[in-house]
């Protein structure tokens, strides 16, 4: 796969060489290089900018039927090359084969037929007309309203490492849909998936500056991405501490934001709960981007009466996953992104240890081949409390914290609510009545209830620290989207 030419830039309808050259995407699981990507210059982030604003107008006012037929036509491209650009996912995010092909890619397919759909939806609505006496404002009258969705104009969209397709998908196609341009910013780990989806819109004859995409690894290229006059919107999905300088660089020009940032899901297990539901759900940790999902219920609070056994059987849940290369059949958790988040996951590792915190499982760096690779062995921490950072802060890597609790409902929503994230936390519990009273007092914004399933139409989007904004299904459209009113006199 390294025998593949250096990606070029796109920006304004065109494939422009990177003035920064080009650096090495790094396979995580035997470190072998994938291919080259181009580091753009502050200036042709500047130039891909101002591409999106002068196609802004153009595109917006396109029929929805247009811009949903290339949506669809660029789900087709990536269908008709699902295998290669699944397998180029692989190399890059270190992702197991069916993470990549039913995760990442299969994800970014089924994202651009939901927003080519989305494309048709209505963006007017009539509001009930409004009786007006005659005083100082006119005559005696009827005023009529209409809420009209309006596209917010150029939306720079910074997408995560975990997810080079599903991510940048449901950035990308909803803001499409809704008649805005794009500058896409990929993460600098593994940015080539990116630029096959701006080859898919390409060849489904997008037209020249509505999709740019510009990479690198130097701060200056996602600074300029968000502070260029000529952006109207940025969404990002990362870190709450990247995500925070964002928003305030934003702050100073009223720039729209949607923001998904850092989680710490709480798995609440009471003791009427089914034990292996709970434990297949929160084993998700470990084998989903090998921890590396801001959606994971990394912070188990569970009943002391079903604490032991619990336990036991999260033990004997990790003895079956079989840690290794992603490309061979049978691997469950795969490596992590990079040699310097191994080591940061396997330093909180030692830090719970520090902090009282007690290994059940894990703990050792896994040894997978012959050496090579970023590989963290998933690890579960148990005896923890609420004041520990290993509970308190956010890993981003395969290792679940378990929390007792001896009383009931309050002592648990208390626990669970005792974070500065509220991204998506779970409940499980026999009583269904119970379990929906519990995650109504969830701090959190989205709940799984028996559950670590996600309804896609469903808003997706955190309280707190977490985030700010909602997508998802139509809520995707209303959030690249401004509401304008419209009132005339009958």
């Amino acid at each position: 796969m390294s025998g593949e030419p250096a990606q070029r830039l796109y920006i304004g309808g065109e494939w422009v060489e990177p003035d920064g050259g080009h650096y090495e995407v790094v396979n995580p699981a035997d470190e072998s290089v994938v291919g080259l990507a181009p580091e753009a210059s502050r200036a042709q982030v500047e130039e891909a900018a101002r591409a999106a604003a002068e196609a802004f107008g153009p595109w917006s006012r396109t029929r929805p039927e247009e811009r949903a037929a290339i949506l669809d036509r660029a789900a087709d491209v990536i269908q008709r090359e699902f295998e290669p650009w699944a397998e180029l996912a692989r190399a890059e995010t270190g992702a197991p084969t069916g993470i990549a092909r039913g995760m990442q890619v299969g994800v970014g397919v089924s994202r651009f037929r939901r927003y080519a759909k989305g494309a048709l939806e209505p963006v007017e609505r009539g509001l009930p007309p409004q009786v007006t006496e005659a005083g100082p404002m006119g005559r005696a009258s009827v005023l009529g309203a209409l809420e009209v969705r309006q596209p917010v104009g150029v939306v720079t969209c910074i997408t995560s490492y975990n997810n080079p397709w599903a991510n940048p998908a449901g950035k990308v196609a909803p803001a499409l849909a809704m008649g805005n341009t794009v500058v896409v910013k990929p993460a600098p780990q593994d940015p080539l998936s990116v630029f096959r989806m701006a080859q898919a819109l390409a060849e489904a004859g997008i037209p020249p500056g509505v999709v740019n995409v510009v990479s690198g690894r130097a701060v200056e290229v996602g600074e300029a991405a968000v502070d260029s006059p000529y952006v109207d919107m940025v969404s990002f999905t990362g870190s709450t501490g990247v995500g925070q300088r964002i928003a305030e660089v934003c702050g100073r020009s009223m720039k729209r934001q949607l923001m998904e940032l850092g989680g710490k899901g709480a798995a609440v297990v009471f003791g009427d709960a089914d034990l292996d539901a709970a434990v297949t759900g929160i084993g998700t940790t470990f084998s989903f981007y090998s921890g590396q999902i801001c959606t994971a219920p990394t912070r188990v609070i569970v009943h002391r009466s079903v604490y032991a056994e619990l336990v036991e059987k999260l033990t004997g849940y990790l003895a079956f996953m079989k840690v290794g290369d992603p490309a061979v059949k049978g691997t469950l958790v795969g490596p992590v992104i990079s040699a310097v988040h191994r080591d940061r996951v396997e330093s909180y590792v030692e830090l719970g240890r520090k902090e009282g915190a007690r290994i059940a499982y894990g703990g050792e760096r896994p040894v997978v081949g012959e050496g090579r690779g970023f590989y963290v062995a998933p690890t579960l921490l148990v005896d923890c409390t609420n004041d520990m950072r290993v509970v308190r802060e956010e890993v981003f890597g395969p290792v679940v914290v378990v929390v007792p609790f001896d009383g009931g409902e309050d002592e648990a929503v208390a626990l669970a609510n005792d974070s500065d994230y509220g991204l998506i936390s779970y409940v499980w519990s026999g009583d269904a009545a119970r379990a929906f009273r519990v995650a109504r007092r969830l701090r959190a914004g989205g709940v799984g209830v028996n559950t670590i399933g996600r309804n896609m139409e469903a808003p997706f989007g955190g309280f707190k620290r977490s985030g700010v904004g909602r997508d998802v299904g139509s809520y995707a459209l209303h959030a690249y989207s401004e509401v304008q009113s419209i009132v005339w006199a009958g």
